[in-house]
Parts: structure tokens; C-alpha cells; sequence
């Protein structure tokens, strides 16, 4: 490998492992709660999205998605139990005063205007709707809460949000004198979707590939080692064989630097998210993932996937550019011992509980999670994370997981099958498996604090870390191994020129 293809690799590779986002959704929270909100009586609904699915003269039209109110009732979250409403629009607009309309039970859209939230829907409510969806005068959504003075609400018809681009689209509908309804429903997600089964079996199965290829090219190296120093016994005082070669081996130092790197990376990540970056991490990312293929011989893929970057199936080529790279990548670059896996990996773990959860501190929202899906670019999240359709999910959107989830970890594991192979340690007495199967509890562990959390992003290497380097140094302390596994990496061998020189001295006494 030359030493540009090298540079170019691992310049990506640092690129990709800032990316040690977990697994989440696009679609947004379905269920959110919010403590400077604070619930009192009549006002303690959770946020919720609602989907607003429209009819013009009973044919199916336009759906929108809003967010429900801190108060009024619950919306229903079985679409075949939610009412199909007829959509008035309110006079006065913005419904701040009593309307001069009266309902029938019908759904009342208004402007946002300048009064409380709760005085429109006190309005409404007394004018027999049976809903009111407010019309934000801005392309984003807000809460609707309560004022601190408020007490005593008697709130009972739900009321929703809408952005402004979709009060445009109903008020069109409704000046064409057509009939327009509406249906309100906030459908939950499915405790687990397949999306996530087939997200971790391609999380595993990498890092099964990729440590098995590491560990075959190291034993190779180490028998072609051997074999130049039998062929070549007695030049082995100043011979140097090539073992390794195209090998970047992680030390100490770097594996500290890498944090902080990767943290500067995120934050120009956060503050620069736009169209056009996104578009410069595509370029970056192909020019990888095209590098990847060609080690994993499968490099004519990537000029078919990547003019339909915007389809529907486009996750595929992502998915196969991303595996691809990551595979290339544990390759490339691996640690040498157990003390550089646990200072890159215990930086990591502080890295990745920083940026999903501390900086929303500083920053007042989460940096991964906004800079995994690639919020205010106007894309669907970045290029470096691997992807599946929640297929059913009423929502949509996809799972992810980032690629620093999978090349952070899979380092440790490729390490401690190289040294298995080396060490003739059979599979159950050997580290490799039982990293596999830290790894595969780790990340099933991270899925399910995904779902016991509604959704709301997860660190996956909070819970990744401790399971395989937990295991590796408890396993390696119990078997006598761990001073080893943690200065040298690899058992020690005894030279061929020296057994052959031994055995002669023998032979001559």
C-alpha cells in the first residue's frame, strides 16, 4: 500500500470515528417531556407529534405533522379510532376573541396571533369544536404551555401545533370551496423494529469480518516472520523483516489526541451544518468508501449508488460504502497492546456521554445527535452512518449507528483475535469470543435503553465500553494473561536462531 492511499485512508478514518454517535431515529422524539415546562393541574400533558392526515372532497390529500399542547386532552394514538373532522377556518383569524362562526363539532384551524395559547382554546371550546389547530407563524414548532399564572384550566378538546408552510397548504384547500377534513393521531412506535435487528447484525457481523482479516493478514506477517528467519538464520543479527507493513499502530499519545480532535471536527461539524457541508462530507465520504471497495473487490458498486444518493434505496450504497470503510479501516489502523485500547476507548467513553449529554448544557441541544442527523442542513443526516428504514414504524425515519460505534470497539476485538492466533488459544479459551459476545450485549443493551428513553438518542459506547474492555482485563487477570495483553500485546516466541543454535550445542555435548 502506498503511502498516499495510506494518508488518504486514515485521514478519513479520523473523520468517520468523530462520528461515535448512537443508535437513534430521524423522525424525532414521538414523546417528549420538557422541565422548564412545569406540569400543574389541567396542564400536564406530555409533547407528543401529531399526525394531521387530510381529505379534499373525500380523497385522501396532504399529511403534517404538529405537536401537541401542554394542555387539553390526549390525542388518540389509533389511527382507526381517530375521528375524520371537518376543518373549519376561524373569524376572527388568530381566535383571540369569541368567533363569530359556530361549530358543529368541528376542527378549528387559527393563526398563532399575539394571546395565550390556552385563551384560544377556551375560545374554541366554547364555540363547540371539537379541536384547534394553531398555525405557527414560523417554519418551526414550539410548546405550548401554560402560563405560571394559569390555574384551575377546564381545557377538554386537544389542541396542535402546525408549522407555517402547512397553514398555507390548508388555507389553500379551504378557499377552493372544497370540503375539506381532517384526522388527529399520534401513533406510537413499535417497542422494537426490525430495523434494529438487522442495525446490530450489521454492527456484529463488521467487526466479525474485520478482526478475522486482521487476525489472518497478522498470522500471515508472523509466518512469513518465521520463515525469513529459518531461511536466514545466520543473518538475523542485523536482519529486520517487514512485519506489519502498512500498519498504523495507535499509541498512547494519539489515542488522547484523537478525543480532542474529533472534538474540535464536531463542533466545526455543528456550528458549519449546511447544505453545502454536507455535501463536502458526501465527497469525503465516497472518496473513502470508493478506497474501502477497492480492498473489499467490490469497488463498481459505488459508481452506481452514489447518483441516487437522494432515492428512497440510498441507504444501501450507504450501508455498503460505509462497511466497506470500516472494514478497510480495522486493517489499516489497530493497537498494539490493552493499555492503548483502554486509554483510546475510556476517551472515548467520556467523548461520546460529553457531546450527547453534557453539551446540551452549553449548547442547549445535544451536538451527536444534531450533528448525526444533520439538523438545519436540509439533508437527511450525514453520510457517515450506517442506516435502515424503521419499515414498521408509522412515523418513518431510520435507525442509525454511528461508525465510531462499530471501528472504536472493533480495534479492541481485532486485537484480541490477533492475539488468540498467535497464541494458538482455542476459541473458548481465547479473548475473541467472549469480546464478540461483550460487543453483541453492549450494543443490544444500548437498543434497549433507546426504547425504555422514547427514542431519545443514546450514547452507544456508554454502554459498548464497559461490556469489552470490562471483559478483556477481568478475563485477562483471572487467566494470568493481563501483563501481556497490557505492555506487549502479543505472546512472546522464541527465536528460530536460537533453538537452532540451541539444539546444536545440545547435539555437541
Amino acid at each position: 500500500m502506498d503511502l498516499q492511499r495510506l494518508c488518504g485512508l486514515v485521514f478519513v478514518s479520523a473523520l468517520i470515528l468523530l462520528v461515535c454517535n448512537s443508535s437513534s431515529v430521524t423522525a424525532g422524539d414521538i414523546v417528549h417531556d420538557d422541565d422548564s415546562a412545569p406540569k400543574k393541574p389541567g396542564c400536564e400533558n406530555n409533547f407528543v407529534l401529531v399526525k394531521v392526515q387530510t381529505w379534499v372532497d373525500g380523497v385522501e390529500a396532504s399529511e403534517f405533522v404538529g405537536v401537541g399542547a401542554r394542555f387539553g386532552t390526549t390525542i388518540e394514538s389509533k389511527e382507526k379510532k381517530a375521528n375524520q373532522t371537518r376543518l373549519i377556518l376561524s373569524n376572527p383569524r388568530d381566535c383571540c376573541s369569541k368567533p363569530n362562526n359556530k361549530f358543529s363539532r368541528d376542527v378549528i384551524m387559527v393563526d398563532r396571533g399575539h394571546c395565550k395559547f390556552t385563551t384560544k382554546a377556551n375560545y374554541a371550546q366554547a364555540a363547540n369544536a371539537s379541536a384547534i389547530l394553531i398555525i405557527n407563524n414560523q417554519k418551526e414548532l414550539y410548546k405550548m404551555v401554560c402560563e405560571p399564572d394559569e390555574t384551575a384550566l377546564d381545557i377538554h378538546i386537544p389542541a396542535v401545533m402546525l408549522p407555517q408552510d402547512a397553514g398555507v397548504t390548508l388555507e389553500r384547500m379551504l378557499m377552493s370551496n372544497s370540503l375539506v377534513s381532517v384526522q388527529l393521531y399520534s401513533p406510537q412506535r413499535p417497542v422494537v423494529d426490525i430495523a434494529e435487528v438487522f442495525l446490530w447484525l450489521m454492527a456484529v457481523g463488521t467487526i466479525l469480518c474485520a478482526s478475522y482479516w486482521s487476525a489472518w493478514s497478522a498470522r500471515e506477517a508472523a509466518i512469513e516472520h518465521e520463515k525469513l528467519l529459518k531461511d536466514a538464520a545466520d543473518e538475523i543479527p542485523t536482519a529486520k523483516a517487514p512485519l506489519g507493513a502498512g500498519i498504523v499502530d495507535i499509541s498512547t499519545t494519539s489515542a488522547v489526541l484523537f478525543v480532542i480532535i474529533a472534538s474540535c471536527f464536531l463542533v466545526i461539524l455543528y456550528k458549519l451544518m449546511s447544505a453545502w457541508f454536507v455535501e463536502l462530507l458526501v465527497v469525503l465520504f465516497c472518496i473513502g468508501g470508493v478506497e474501502g471497495l477497492q480492498t473489499c473487490l467490490v469497488s463498481l458498486l459505488s459508481r452506481w449508488f452514489k447518483l441516487f444518493r437522494s432515492a428512497s434505496f440510498a441507504w444501501i450504497g450507504q450501508d455498503i460504502l460505509g462497511i466497506a470503510l470500516i472494514i478497510t479501516v480495522l486493517q489499516i489502523v489497530r493497537i498494539p497492546n490493552l493499555k492503548v485500547g483502554t486509554v483510546l476507548l475510556s476517551c472515548a467513553f467520556l467523548y461520546d456521554i460529553f457531546w450527547v449529554f453534557v453539551s446540551k448544557k452549553v449548547f442547549h441541544e445535544s451536538v451527536m445527535i444534531v450533528v448525526a442527523r444533520g439538523d438545519r442542513s436540509g439533508e437527511d443526516g450525514i453520510p457517515m452512518l450506517l442506516k435502515i428504514p424503521r419499515m414498521f414504524d408509522p412515523w418513518g425515519g431510520y435507525s442509525i449507528i454511528g461508525f465510531g460505534d462499530i471501528l472504536l470497539p472493533g480495534l479492541l476485538v481485532a486485537f484480541s483475535l490477533r492475539y488468540d492466533w498467535l497464541a494458538n488459544k482455542s476459541l473458548r479459551a481465547g479473548y475473541f469470543l467472549w469480546a464478540m459476545i461483550a460487543y453483541g450485549l453492549g450494543l443490544l443493551i444500548t437498543y434497549v435503553a433507546l426504547n425504555l428513553m422514547d427514542g431519545h438518542g443514546q450514547p452507544a459506547l456508554l454502554y459498548i465500553v464497559p461490556f469489552t474492555l470490562g471483559t478483556l482485563l477481568t478475563l485477562g487477570k483471572k487467566r494470568g494473561d493481563l501483563p501481556i495483553l497490557w505492555s506487549r500485546g502479543e505472546p512472546e516466541r522464541p527465536c528460530p536462531h536460537f533453538r537452532l543454535e540451541h539444539s546444536q550445542e545440545l547435539r555437541e555435548e
